[in-house]
């Protein structure tokens, strides 16, 4: 049984509010107005200068979070990191009102900050995990985490909608701060308290830098984790890409409106949704990396299918069909690391787990950047995202974890206490 439901609720609410960030401004609407309004001039130049600024912000994620995961294990600032990376990115994001047409070099540094704030944020947030729900219920809670995430996806886009519309675009980014902003108050409220120490901050940081390098060596060293990291770096590298770029696709290559983009989108959240609840339970009966490998599967296809496609309603069935795998695939390999992470060291575990997954938002974004430019069309670049998810899931059949977390001796007992089971 889950003790502390207020734990949970509001660890599932943070990934509700920064999914408003995910939908509107990493996936559907400010990727496509960064590249055909702030940077309207050369063919492919927005392109360009959109896989650059995700790459970067990534690159400073990869050499922070490790180090910040170590200061916060150490210090017990893990909350308060939480906050201040939150109030960051909503701080960056409100500024989006500034920008203009030709404004690429404002736009661009804006959104590395706002980018760091996000997914610097997400490294102390996924460690909050294991400190708030035992292991057979943690494959579960993350995909309830998704699933909330995808709800507020929704909700984004909805309230996004009219202001599209009317052509109010500078409103959107202030939505979508308030969003962001509004519903992080429950995890700043009620997520566990960040442990007194009496080392200073400076202290902190310099006994926490020792700590992550130390810890980096260790978990570098235990080879089933190894292992699942270099997959991870490689699937979530074809996954990444596709977040940051699907939209700008869909609306070059496919000639989407920014309308029908939010009312795709919509759809594919809808869908993801679904299936982060429906594969919630397979995760823990069946195992993490079964899920894994069947939604890797898919990804490769529908990349494959994309290459050919010219017409927006087969766009519209292959989205559907890697949205039904979206949040599938994020769920289950937070749960199967998650099986990794030795008790107490859940902090220093996920900054390198997010090391590891920003570094692969690195490579692909440059590289569909880069070919899209190059070759004046996105669809020799999406055949490259293919290959990102191929290879990671034969890198996955190497690791020897990712079984159920439900044994079987106690599935019977679990059943029955989930007839009396609610938040």
């Amino acid at each position: 049984m889950l003790k502390d439901p207020r734990k949970i609720i509001s660890w599932c609410l943070f990934d509700f509010a920064n999914s408003s960030y995910s939908a509107v401004i990493a996936s559907v609407i400010f990727p496509v107005y960064f590249t055909t309004h702030i940077a309207s001039g050369e063919k492919g130049l927005g392109d360009l200068w959109w896989g650059r600024a995700v790459a970067l912000s990534m690159f400073i994620v990869l050499v922070t979070s490790p180090f910040l995961g170590g200061i916060a294990d150490f210090g017990g600032l893990k909350k308060r990191f939480l906050i201040v990376y939150t109030i960051m990115c909503v701080t960056s994001v409100s500024l989006f009102t500034q920008l203009k047409e030709g404004m690429i070099l404002e736009a661009f540094i804006l959104t590395t900050v706002a980018n760091v704030g996000m997914e610097g944020g997400l490294v102390f947030y996924n460690s909050f995990l294991p400190q708030i729900a035992p292991k057979e219920y943690q494959g579960r809670i993350s995909s309830w985490g998704y699933a909330f995430g995808y709800v507020g996806s929704i909700l984004s886009l909805l309230g996004a909608l009219p202001l599209v519309t009317v052509n109010r675009i500078e409103l959107v980014w202030i939505m979508v701060a308030i969003f962001f902003l509004a519903f992080s108050i429950p995890a700043f409220l009620y997520l566990p308290e960040d442990r007194k120490t009496e080392s200073k901050v400076l202290e902190s940081a310099k006994e926490g830098l020792k700590f992550t390098l130390s810890g980096l060596k260790k978990i570098w060293g235990e080879r089933e984790t190894r292992k699942f990291l270099i997959a991870y770096m490689v699937y979530e590298d074809g996954l990444n890409t596709v977040l940051v770029f699907s939209s700008i696709f869909a609306a070059s290559t496919l000639g989407f409106t920014n309308q029908e983009l939010i009312v795709l989108y919509l759809s594919v959240q809808s869908v993801a949704s679904i299936g982060a609840f429906l594969m919630a339970k397979p995760i823990d009966y069946s195992g993490p990396k079964k899920v894994i490998t069947l939604s890797l599967l898919i990804w490769t296809l529908v990349c494959f299918f994309a290459y050919f496609i010219d017409k927006k309603v087969h766009f519209w069935v292959i989205s559907i069909i890697g949205g039904f795998n979206l949040g599938t695939i994020q769920a289950a390999s937070r749960a199967l690391f998650t099986q990794l992470v030795l008790p107490g060291k859940e902090t220093e575990y996920f900054g390198v787990y997010a090391m590891i997954g920003k570094s692969s938002a690195i490579l692909g974004p440059l590289l569909f950047g880069h070919i899209s430019a190059a070759t004046g069309s996105h669809r020799p670049a999406v055949l490259t995202v293919g290959l990102f998810f191929a290879v990671g899931l034969a890198l996955l059949q190497m690791v020897r974890a990712g079984g159920p977390n439900v044994p079987k001796v106690i599935e019977k007992n679990l059943k029955d206490d989930e007839r009396n089971y609610s938040l």
